[in-house]
């Protein structure tokens, strides 16, 4: 849309940032890893930045990331921030996407409790995780999920306010760790629609 505006939260050094500068005319990105968003903004900046990938313990392959020559870079701006206590002053969002991050917030219910004020009416929430569940990132007493219920259960507890349920799919997705490990995972992706 011409005058529609996307919201990535834990977007990481941006590469859905940039993919949502694609359809909408304005993309914000926001990570709580300030080196991640040094890392977009060279991205923005520059449309590539140089980076290495590993290979076998200390051995690594240097390589060049760089933004699709479609994409717009001056549609898309970047922020550190927490996801979890976004600042005032964000407005509202046509769509808002939390890619891998829930579970690896501290207290996300507190996150998803602020979406009905940064998703404009009519516009689209997608969470996709893996629903992945460790006391490592979130303490046992704030999961959504994997106790007493799944975490879609709690997401329609927590959003049928003010969201409706609009689509559910399962995306496979793949993390290289080195050339010979890498990790599996399905994403359980929903798309919800601001009432």
């Amino acid at each position: 849309e011409a005058n529609a505006r996307a919201l990535d939260l834990g977007c990481a050094v941006g590469r859905s940032t940039f993919e949502l500068a694609r359809h909408c005319a304005e993309a914000t990105g926001i990570d709580l890893s300030e080196n991640f968003i040094a890392v977009a903004e060279e991205l923005q900046r520059d449309g590539q930045v140089d980076y290495s990938f590993a290979v076998e313990g200390d051995l690594g392959q240097a390589a060049v990331a760089e933004v699709p020559s479609g994409i717009d870079r001056s549609r898309v701006s970047f922020e550190q921030g927490d996801a979890t206590f976004l600042r005032d002053g964000l407005g509202q969002f046509d769509v808002v996407l939390m890619a891998n991050l829930i579970d690896r917030l501290p207290c996300p219910a507190k996150c998803l409790e602020q979406l009905p004020n940064l998703v404009a009416a009519g516009g689209q929430l997608i969470i996709a995780s893996p629903c992945t569940w460790l006391e490592e990132y979130t303490p046992k007493a704030e999961w959504l999920g994997g106790q007493a219920q799944q975490t879609l259960d709690t997401l329609r507890e927590i959003l049928a306010p003010a969201f409706t349920l609009d689509g559910e799919w399962n995306l496979p997705f793949l993390i290289r760790e080195h050339a010979r490990k890498y990790q599996w995972s399905i994403a359980q992706a929903t798309r919800w629609l601001r009432q």
